[in-house]
């Protein structure tokens, strides 16, 4: 759950600032999608941290909701194809 917290962390630009985020076509509101994700991460970051397992089916839901918001963000073309992952 670490790697994959680490490395969604790494592929979505969370400190994008939101004059960026929000211009031209929005096939979804970037703003609140990465801030329910930056909140689902830090919350597992908290329960790792506090020794919770999560189970297979944890780590399914986190990469299943992490790929629907980055192919929203490149919808929107606030991030680029990631080639080798």
């Amino acid at each position: 759950m670490g790697d994959l917290i680490r490395q969604v962390r790494e592929a979505i630009p969370f400190d994008t600032p939101a004059d960026i985020l929000c211009t031209g076509i929005c096939h979804g509101c970037s703003v609140k999608l990465l801030e329910y994700l930056d909140l689902e991460l830090t919350e597992w970051e908290y329960r790792l941290e506090e020794g919770a397992q999560p189970t297979l089916g944890d780590l399914d839901r986190l990469a299943k909701t992490s790929r629907k918001v980055y192919r929203v963000l490149q919808k929107n073309g606030l991030v680029t194809e990631r080639t080798g992952s």
